[in-house]
């Protein structure tokens, strides 16, 4: 019969690796299912499975059933096993563009050893696509995704382009109706040919002639035993079931199908399955952790071992990318797992930035030696020589009032103290023959974090004096001969340790590209050239003037004349949603009014950076009452602090905002107004610059919030935010409003006002409610034109990544010194590595036109790679015109670019 269904079934698990149980408890459940497969899989030759299209499930199930590899292996290869090519199903707006590279190219590879990956991008659960995502996967070699959530209303039929910003695509699969489409229909088995011929009927519409996609399988399950048994027994004349894993039915598919309809860039849209916004803003130290750690791994600790380390700390960085890897899971950064998951997954960010951490120190030590220990260290972890502050902490002469710096190229620049450190460090009486029992605090020549340069013995006067300092200096020093001195003492004693004077200093320094220079302090003020000025609660430094109005908002001005007036006002509003979604209660209480406001003025002024502190008290409500379904009368103070600074050569105003929160079950935000009138704002992603609307398409079962990610900066009608964390905005009618705080007690509701059905279990997660403190920091750039006029990527790469100081250790009569790295104009650096004998250097070109980008540097030759740093393939080859030091490369709009730099020269430490 030609209306006879052909269906295609794809048994699977969609496998959360943590979730509303921690990792260790799904992953018994995990193993007992695997098992099961292998067995099965065995046992029939017809069985196929399709495992979730991560490797996290493999690497999880080896590690307890190691022995059972190779059976996995011969699975693999003979097609019956369908695993690969993501490490960890991540969340897409929630981590880095690298992050997302480093996931594929670790799942493809450990698939590879393994047999092979899936050709296909699966994404079956994420909580929305990045626009990027379809370059990322066909720069990868894939020419397929398939993918539920996020797919707008008008999309016909059950495949499209997915077309990114640079002009690439995927063919991409659409999963109608979800990941498990076809799970009910084995529910009963006495109904299952009834339900299965219905469902291929059903579905048939939507796939004209191409087979019916049938999705068996859901949450954390393994499809049932007389599975083909149940299938062998249809009758092909109803219905035509044949059972295949997902890569089967998806390589079948012609890639380059011109007749799909296409959609283009970031998959938002609730009009198919619910998206979950909500993840975007709950537990906001966890995305606060994610991006810290990225931005080490990334952009310190990768870039100055490639550039400046004999050794390439390889085991230490992939351990990094591992941790930053599994914590980038859709139930895992998102924070929509119960409190165990969430301290998992912030131990787990955690050790990925002491890891990056580790990699960055260990370098600087090995470059401080070649500085004198009266000098500092800076490296510059971004690609261009770069002027900006540093705060450090140095021995200055006591008589040296008026003081400045001096670079290695003799440059002098201005230095603002910040604090004198106090000379007398301890001061104790103690009786003669209880001296001896003081010497054990002294390590070494190590004491009170500082080392002896000298001391002294007074039975005359009974005082024991030791004067300390950073470095100890070249002076034998010995406990033994103060043990002696000072037995046999007697009457009461005075032990007195003193410190060399010291300061902490806010100084100018000029570094070059992905390079360092030792810097010195030296006598002598150098003047500003624009200092910053502060006139009562005013604040200017010739680019941008900020005043800090009565109600404790701001008045923002920058030199071109934008006026932002009422930065900083927070409104509280209650949430009776969950961790997947935000929903206000019916009758609403917002505070936007503080009760009481103080301003602290700087302890120390200009001219490089002074900084206010605003202090705002609310009376938020305790509570939402949910039988009443409004917030409660009672209230808690709410306490806000708000530093505000501003530092010379800087067109922004830096905020850090520090909430004390006793409430529950509420949202804050911060408020931010338009110069100018926007219908759109511009957001930085995942490798993009994406332009929204105040609205969201809606028409499934989900509130269509307009709420969207942002993760470097967004900007409208003139204001331009820049940011360090991934966060959620919403564009308003005259305001941006940034959530900074949403606070809420359960993982899911089964009863949501803003979503008809349940996105997990009802548990409650009394730490998602975030009791105590939060921090926030960002800046605002108040500018005409558009995001590109204002070069806000600019700004929020010099925002984000501040220059990296540390006190020299090498001998007192090194000269200065300083090194060039690499410099990259025209596109912005998101990777540098070391790969084998060469080095790996990513870019994207951030804007709407071609371009040309050009690297400088002590390289001998350019070669363009693939995405996963491969030498053939499209697009691969050497730079044309390339000469040693120097390569220029032709970028397409929104173009990722990957190139190896061989014969690099740059002097290793």
């Amino acid at each position: 019969m030609t209306d006879t269904p052909d269906v295609r079934l794809v048994p699977h698990t969609h496998w959360d690796r943590e979730w509303y149980e921690p990792f260790q408890r799904f992953r018994l459940r995990l193993v007992d299912l695997l098992d099961e497969v292998l067995d099965r899989a065995e046992a029939d030759d017809r069985f196929r499975f399709t495992l979730d299209g991560q490797m996290a499930a493999v690497d999880d199930y080896l590690e307890v059933r190691g022995e059972h590899r190779d059976r996995i292996a011969a699975l693999v290869r003979a097609g019956r096993l369908a695993v690969g090519p993501w490490q960890i199903l991540l969340d897409e707006f929630l981590c880095s563009g690298e992050n997302i590279v480093r996931n594929l190219e670790l799942g493809l590879r450990r698939a590879d050893e393994l047999g092979g990956s899936m050709a296909v991008g699966y994404l079956p659960d994420m909580f929305g696509h990045c626009a990027q995502m379809p370059q990322i996967l066909a720069a990868a070699g894939l020419d397929h995704a398939c993918l539920w959530r996020g797919v707008p209303d008008g999309v016909p039929g059950h495949a499209f382009r997915w077309r990114a910003p640079d002009g690439s695509s995927v063919r991409t699969e659409y999963l109608a109706g979800g990941y498990g489409n076809a799970a009910y229909v084995f529910a009963d088995p006495g109904h299952f040919a009834e339900r299965m011929t219905a469902l291929g009927h059903r579905l048939k519409p939507s796939f004209g002639t191409d087979p019916v996609l049938a999705m068996y399988g859901t949450d954390h399950s393994a499809p049932v035993g007389s599975l083909v048994d149940l299938v062998a027994g249809l009758d092909p004349t109803e219905v035509d079931v044949r059972i295949v894993t997902l890569d089967d039915y998806i390589r079948g598919r012609d890639p380059h199908d011109r007749a799909l309809p296409v959609v283009e860039g970031e998959l938002r849209s609730h009009a198919r399955a619910n998206i979950l916004p909500g993840v975007l803003s709950v537990r906001p130290h966890l995305k606060q952790a994610m991006g810290r750690a990225e931005r080490l791994v990334e952009r310190y600790a990768e870039p100055f071992a490639a550039l400046w380390s004999h050794e390439w700390p390889e085991r230490f960085l992939d351990l990094a990318w591992w941790r930053l890897i599994d914590a980038s899971g859709h139930d895992s950064v998102t924070g929509c797992g119960v409190d165990e998951t969430a301290v998992q997954v912030h131990a787990r960010i955690s050790e990925a930035e002491h890891l990056g951490q580790a990699v960055r120190d260990r370098v600087a030590a090995g470059l401080a030696r070649r500085v004198a220990r009266d000098a500092v260290l800076v490296l510059n972890p971004t690609p261009a020589e770069r002027e900006d502050l540093i705060t450090v902490d140095i021995e200055v002469p006591g008589d040296w009032d008026a003081i400045g710096v001096e670079l290695a190229d003799g440059t002098r620049l201005p230095a603002q103290t910040e604090h004198r450190a106090p000379r007398v460090l301890l001061e104790e009486r103690h009786p003669g023959a209880a001296l001896p029992a003081f010497l054990p605090r002294i390590h070494g020549r190590e004491l009170f974090g500082a080392e002896i340069t000298h001391w002294t013995c007074d039975p005359g006067r009974r005082i024991l004096a030791f004067t300390v300092a950073r470095y100890g200096g070249d002076t034998p020093f010995d406990v033994a001969a103060v043990r002696t001195a000072v037995t046999g003492a007697d009457g009461e004693w005075t032990v007195r340790i003193l410190r060399a004077p010291h300061r902490t200093l806010t100084c100018a320094a000029r570094v070059p590209a992905l390079g360092w220079t030792s810097l010195r302090v030296t006598r002598g003020e150098v003047p500003v050239p624009a200092p910053v000025h502060r006139d009562g609660r005013t604040l200017s430094n010739g680019l941008v003037t900020v005043t800090v109005r009565d109600d404790g908002t701001l008045r923002v001005v920058s030199r071109d004349g934008t006026v932002l007036d009422g930065v900083g006002r927070l409104t509280d509003g209650g949430d009776r949603g969950d961790t997947y979604n935000y929903a206000p209660p019916a009758t609403d209480t917002l505070v936007d009014t503080p009760r009481a406001v103080r301003v602290t003025p700087p302890t120390a002024e200009g001219p490089l950076r002074t900084a206010l502190t605003v202090e705002r008290v609310y009376d938020w409500p305790a509570a939402v009452d949910r039988d009443a379904d409004r917030r409660t009368a009672d209230t808690r103070p709410g306490t806000v602090l708000m530093d505000v600074e501003l530092r010379a050569g800087e067109p922004f105003v830096r905020l850090g905002l520090t909430l004390d929160n006793a409430s529950l079950d509420h949202r804050v935000r911060l408020h931010i107004p338009l110069a100018r009138p926007a219908a759109t704002s511009s957001a930085e992603g995942q490798f993009a610059v994406v332009e929204r609307g105040r609205t969201a398409e809606g028409g499934f079962s989900e509130h269509p919030l307009p709420t969207f990610p942002a993760h470097g900066f967004v900007a409208a009608g003139g204001a331009g935010l820049l940011l360090t964390q991934a966060s959620e905005y919403e564009l308003l009618d005259r305001e941006l409003a940034l959530t900074v705080l949403r606070a809420t007690g359960w993982l899911s509701r089964n009863v949501h006002p803003y979503r008809e059905e349940p996105a997990g279990p009802q548990i409650a997660t009394p730490a998602a409610q975030m009791p105590g403190v939060t921090t926030v920091s960002l800046a605002v750039l108040p500018h005409a034109g558009d995001w590109r006029s204002a070069a806000l990527p600019d700004a929020a790469e010099r925002f984000r990544h501040p220059l990296h100081a540390t006190p020299g250790t090498g001998d007192p009569s090194a000269p200065p010194a300083r090194a060039e790295g690499l410099t990259v104009e025209g596109a912005t650096l998101t990777a540098l590595r070391r790969r084998g004998d060469a080095v790996e250097a990513r870019m994207v070109a951030l804007n709407p036109e071609p371009g040309r980008a050009l690297l400088r540097g002590p390289f001998t030759d350019a070669h363009r790679t693939d995405l996963l740093g491969h030498a053939t393939g499209p697009d691969t080859g050497p730079v044309p015109g390339a000469a040693p030091g120097s390569a220029e490369l032709a970028l397409r709009p929104w173009e990722i670019a990957t190139v190896r730099l061989t014969g690099l020269t740059t002097t290793r430490a």
